[in-house]
């Protein structure tokens, strides 16, 4: 007998049958290419059988490009960089552009040493950026990434906000309740606080006289020295309160980008994130975000295209600079009282 003799002919009656077993075999999960280094496939290929992915594979980054052309779409990929890789500036391009065409989400996991080369040469809005971060927090960006396309549809329309909020909104919860988690684990009183109760909120506030009354001149121009100055005292407060009482990072930064400028300075994204004493992942979104609403900017490095600077635009300048005068004028008017931060 021939080995073709052995092939069920599909005729009328056998159609149905072999249709019938293609739906039932029908994989409708949402798919996920991983881009990595063989040593961390394993990890991330458990993560994402956990996340509930299809996995269409897991590939080199210098093998990556290849693949991408081969694959009709993702809906979502994740790539992992830990060291600076001379493929990562053009697969970061086609990974933008796969993201605006295709819809694709995008999660990028960078160590800090490639991260000014990985944020250069990747604009997609919708991106969750992940720097050095804990397996909790890939779990819950990849979980994300899969929920924020559309096979979920309860995540499709809340409150009509934009993919990027979303995923921000999202992506914060999920961090919180990873960090909860690592909370409840060394609750043991760390700095010898046992029994002690320290007060989310204080009843009254102080409350602030109208700016305008308090932009006059008053003989002196804000310095970079000054801004350090505002910058080191708030960084104190960590030696007398818990540290975990002052986790927004956007004043931080826009007072490291201010003295920057007055000092004539540029600053990366790396130093930035440093700059804001909060984990890199949260400092990125936070970047993100005050550069979507136009208080930062970002500038190309001229001397070398592989990373951006983070500046102020002159709007936030301006407006910080009213804010030190303004504040300046009501220290001043109180006799002896010393500048304690803000």
């Amino acid at each position: 007998m021939k080995s073709s003799d052995m092939i069920c002919p599909i005729d009328d009656r056998t159609a149905p049958f072999l249709a019938s077993d293609i739906m039932l075999c029908a994989d409708d999960r949402p798919t996920l290419l991983m881009i990595a280094e063989p040593d961390e496939w394993a990890g991330l290929e458990a993560i994402a059988g956990a996340a509930g992915a299809r996995l269409l594979g897991s590939v080199r980054l210098d093998e990556a490009t290849a693949r991408l052309e081969r694959i009709a779409h993702a809906d979502l990929i994740v790539l992992r960089c830990t060291t600076p890789h001379a493929a990562l500036p053009d697969l970061l391009v086609r990974l933008d552009v796969m993201a605006l065409m295709n819809d694709t989400a995008l999660v990028i996991v960078t160590a800090m040493e490639c991260l000014d080369i990985a944020y250069a040469h990747h604009r997609s809005p919708t991106t969750q950026w992940l720097c050095d971060p804990r397996a909790t927090e890939l779990a819950g960006a990849i979980v994300l990434g899969l929920r924020a396309r559309d096979h979920d549809p309860l995540l499709r329309d809340i409150g009509r906000e934009g993919d990027s909020a979303r995923i921000d909104r999202l992506s914060e919860e999920v961090s919180r309740l990873a960090s909860a988690l690592d909370a409840l684990t060394r609750r043991n009183d760390e700095n010898g606080r046992n029994g002690s109760t320290w007060l989310a909120e204080k009843q009254g506030s102080y409350i602030a006289q109208p700016a305008a009354a308090s932009l006059a001149p008053v003989g002196d121009e804000v310095t970079a020295g000054q801004v350090r100055a505002l910058l080191r005292t708030r960084r104190m407060r960590d030696q007398f309160l818990p540290s975990d009482m002052f986790a927004d990072p956007a004043w931080d930064m826009l007072l490291d980008l201010m003295a920057a400028r007055l000092n004539g300075e540029q600053v990366s994204v790396s130093s930035l994130c440093i700059a804001a004493a909060v984990p890199p992942t949260t400092a990125l979104r936070w970047i993100r975000q005050l550069t979507d609403r136009g208080i930062f900017i970002r500038r190309a490095d001229p001397a070398d295209g592989r990373r951006v600077f983070i500046a102020l635009s002159d709007e936030a300048a301006t407006a910080i600079t009213q804010w030190f005068v303004a504040r300046r004028r009501i220290l001043r008017d109180e006799a002896g009282i010393q500048p304690l931060g803000a």
